[in-house]
């Protein structure tokens, strides 16, 4: 001692001098530690603080040894394997309590698969104390029981699964519209409910284990498409005791026959009641409304389904009737409506150039998009058959132009094989090939080539419209080539992620050089799609899915 001050020994004035922090005894057990806010070590804060209070240790999750599924509260079942990601994400929903905390990390601990246990590591980190955070790792116990699907009962006692069945048709040639309908599905999932999706001779059905799911598609249709329906019910059981009844019920539902880009000549009546729109009008959209355009006065309309059905007419020409043109002068008129602008074009069948010097001056609504030297889809009228009653009550002055333009078009190429993106399809059971050429063309003996050019023609129309593109989700194709070659017509094994880029033989090559200003779709459009195939390694694997949106329908 040295006036009052206590001399430190040189090892402590060493440890001063350098900075080194303090220690504390453990207020429980007094072992050496740093300064924490609970002044306890590691060992006596886990004794002391509990951080998985409130998460339950054992539960049971319901299994059905028929089919192989899993329950999923309330009412859903699910198909997963185990120690799949599919089921460990089951078996985490299904813990209450996580929310309190952070989870860090989940696996399976491995039990005998005849156990009937499933036991799950969870990593979990809380804090506990101001700048204290608690990392600790416990096992959920999962016991599973039997329990029988709703399917499966039905099945056992021999009653058929659904109740109640969606009857979607459309009287037309094509199968354009319900290309556009599976695509509206998939995006925002109208379909999930569905026991069963069956393509018939003119449209398809879907069935339903129950009405109200029926019914929710039902109004989904009518709002995407123009649509009437009308319901029946058949009475399956009658229990005279408990007055209980058991009806089947189905909707038919039935979709107008006006597609894009049909040519259509309005009734008398309903042309008035639009202003004296037309009556010549072209088609050039539709969804829950019609969209009309007159191509010669330059004017549109909205004709709404109702009044549709109220008085309902067919097209006089339809897409499969379009002739290809080429532009040889154009002058526009300064009229302009929407997106619409008139002008004056000249206009050559394509065949006949070189061959002779037939030209036509026609006046059209394509003012805005259409260039000398531009292709261009159109009907060729002065030469078309159509049934005369169509047309009929109109006055004699009423005469039908020689050519009406329809749209710019572009050189026949082979599209599918440079084409970087691909869309989902529905697992539809398919009609027979009987069936399914008593639906198409006369003539046409191959469904399956039919189908696919229907196809590739609908998958040209997104390229070239992206108003049409906008309500489609659009996923990257992995491997361009693969996709393109992805032509076979089965497709009774199809699922959501299956490819459906199908096409024809095409004339032209597609190794020439493409520079016909044809549109490419932006690869910001594209969404990656659900990949849930494990990789090489044996090891399940990932994906990711696009976001849904959009609304109407471009039928």
């Amino acid at each position: 001692m040295m006036d009052g001050v206590e001399q430190l020994s040189a090892e402590e004035a060493g440890a001063f001098s350098s900075g080194t922090l303090a220690t504390i005894a453990c207020c429980l057990c007094g072992t050496s530690i740093e300064p924490n806010p609970s002044n306890m070590c590691v060992s006596c804060l886990r004794a002391q603080v509990d951080i998985t209070e409130g998460i339950p240790k054992e539960l049971a999750i319901y299994y059905c040894r028929n089919c192989g599924r899993y329950l999923q509260p309330p009412k859903a079942w699910i198909a997963a394997e185990l120690e799949s990601p599919e089921l460990l994400t089951l078996c985490i929903k299904r813990l209450k309590g996580l929310s309190r905390v952070k989870l860090v990390d989940a696996g399976f601990r491995w039990t005998e698969p005849h156990s009937r246990r499933i036991n799950v590591r969870l990593t979990i980190q809380k804090e506990v104390f101001a700048r204290t955070i608690l990392q600790q790792e416990f096992i959920v116990v999962y016991t599973v029981l039997y329990q029988q699907c709703d399917a499966c009962k039905r099945d056992a006692a021999k009653i058929e699964a659904w109740q109640a069945v969606v009857q979607a048709r459309q009287k037309v040639d094509h199968k354009r519209t319900f290309y556009y309908l599976e695509q509206l599905l998939l995006k925002h999932g109208a379909h999930q409910d569905a026991l069963g999706i069956k393509e018939t001779g003119d449209g398809i059905d879907f069935y339903f284990a129950n009405r109200s799911h029926a019914v929710k598609l039902l109004a989904f249709l009518g709002d995407v498409v123009p649509l009437r329906h009308k319901s029946s019910e058949h009475l399956v059981t009658h229990d005279t005791h408990n007055n209980t009844y058991n009806y089947k019920y189905s909707f038919s539902a039935e979709i107008a026959p006006v597609c894009r880009d049909d040519l259509v000549v309005l009734p008398p009546k309903l042309s008035n009641s639009m202003g004296g729109i037309g009556p010549l009008v072209l088609v050039s959209r539709v969804s829950a409304s019609v969209s009309l355009v007159d191509p010669t006065a330059v004017r549109t309309a909205e004709l709404p389904a109702s009044a549709f059905w109220k008085t309902p007419f067919a097209p006089i020409m339809t897409s499969r009737a379009l002739t290809e043109y080429t532009v040889l002068d154009i002058e526009t008129t300064g009229e302009t409506a929407g997106r619409f602008a008139a002008a004056e074009v000249t206009v050559a069948r394509s065949s006949d150039l070189g061959v002779n010097d037939s030209t036509v001056l026609v006046r059209s609504h394509l003012g805005h998009v259409l260039h000398i030297g531009d292709l261009v889809s159109g009907y060729d009228v002065r030469s078309a058959i159509y049934n005369d009653s169509l047309v009929a009550g109109h006055k004699a002055s009423f005469e039908l132009p020689d050519v009406v333009l329809v749209r710019k078009t572009y050189p026949r190429r082979n599209r599918a094989r440079g084409r970087k993106w691909r869309l989902a399809r529905l697992a539809v059971e398919m009609a027979d090939d009987d069936t399914r050429v008593a639906r198409g063309a006369a003539g046409v003996r191959d469904p399956a080539t039919r189908d696919a050019e229907q196809r590739e023609v609908f998958l040209q129309e997104l390229e070239q419209d992206a108003e049409l593109r906008s309500n489609v989700n659009l996923y990257r194709a992995d491997d361009v080539a693969a996709a393109a070659a992805a032509t076979a017509p089965d497709a009774a094994a199809m699922t959501d992620t299956t490819p459906v880029d199908v096409a024809p033989e095409a004339a032209v090559d597609a190794d020439e050089d493409d520079v016909d200003g044809y549109p490419e779709v932006p690869l910001e459009e594209l969404l990656d799609a659900l990949d849930i195939s494990p990789p090489a390694g044996g090891e399940d694997g990932d994906g990711e899915d696009g976001d849904d949106g959009g609304d109407d329908a471009d039928a």
